[in-house]
């Protein structure tokens, strides 16, 4: 199995000739597209098998995490979007998904909610929905695949939670985990009053997931891109806390370039 990294979240997996990706991001102005705020973009590479990915996994329906475009440019004919269902609401709860969720129906991409804990095939992967929390409050999982003996679960962008542990026991140990490491603070319109804590794992609370999980190699992702001062808010250096976070932790890093491979 060799797992690429795309830049932000995305990340593209491949086994026996073949590939899925997982929070695929090819268009990062589109995050903003409407508005009159201006952020530092993520860099960011098309997958490698381009026009042939067998499926798109997305962890959450947020348009760093879902960009259809890119999606429909990645997927072979009849490639399929595996999403978490919907948990309803109105379009208030709904804010912050609405764009995603357009730009898919308007692809006509195929589309497969995934309940928490249940699995799929597709090809060569064994692919399960494992639950997650999202800084929002939107639906989100963490996606495992497994593929030639190799496992890795891909935590998108979720908060510290629970859940590790019985992850952990249902499908680890894990080869690598891909986690987010970035720990932004949020401030949104529809969320209020705004919470001062991080919406997504910061590098303690990665290098202590990471452990939970049983890693074998902890990657980092989801770092050096958006920065919006009182809106989503992150620290400098953020590769750098997590090193150091996982300084003395019985995992190894591997902090691939952009576009760069790590073979499992």
């Amino acid at each position: 199995m060799r797992v690429r990294w795309l830049g932000w979240a995305g990340v593209e997996i491949e086994a026996r000739g073949e590939s899925l990706v997982i929070d695929l991001l090819g268009h990062p102005e589109g995050v903003l597209e409407g508005s009159s705020v201006t952020a530092p973009m993520p860099k960011v590479v098309a997958p490698r098998a381009e026009g042939e990915v067998l499926a798109g996994l997305c962890t959450h329906l947020h348009r760093d995490h879902t960009d259809a475009g890119a999606l429909a440019r990645a997927l072979r004919p009849g490639g399929t979007v595996l999403h978490p269902e919907s948990f309803g609401g109105d379009d208030h709860e709904n804010l912050w998904t609405l764009k995603a969720e357009a730009e898919l129906t308007a692809w006509k991409l195929p589309r497969q909610p995934m309940e928490p804990w249940s699995t799929t095939t597709i090809g060569p992967f064994s692919v399960a929905a494992v639950p997650a929390v999202d800084g929002l409050g939107d639906p989100q999982v963490s996606w495992v695949v497994e593929a030639d003996g190799k496992r890795v679960i891909h935590l998108g962008d979720t908060m510290f939670h629970g859940y590790w542990w019985r992850a952990a026991h249902r499908y680890g140990p894990f080869d690598a985990v891909l986690t987010p490491v970035n720990g932004p603070t949020v401030c949104f319109p529809h969320c209020q009053p705004a919470s001062p804590l991080p919406a997504a794992l910061d590098a303690r609370h990665a290098a202590v997931a990471a452990r939970l999980l049983g890693a074998k190699a902890a990657v980092p992702i989801h770092y050096d891109g958006f920065h919006i001062d009182g809106v989503y808010a992150t620290q400098p250096d953020e590769l750098t806390r997590f090193l150091d976070a996982a300084d003395g932790e019985p995992y190894e890093v591997i902090a691939p370039g952009l576009g760069e491979d790590v073979t499992l």
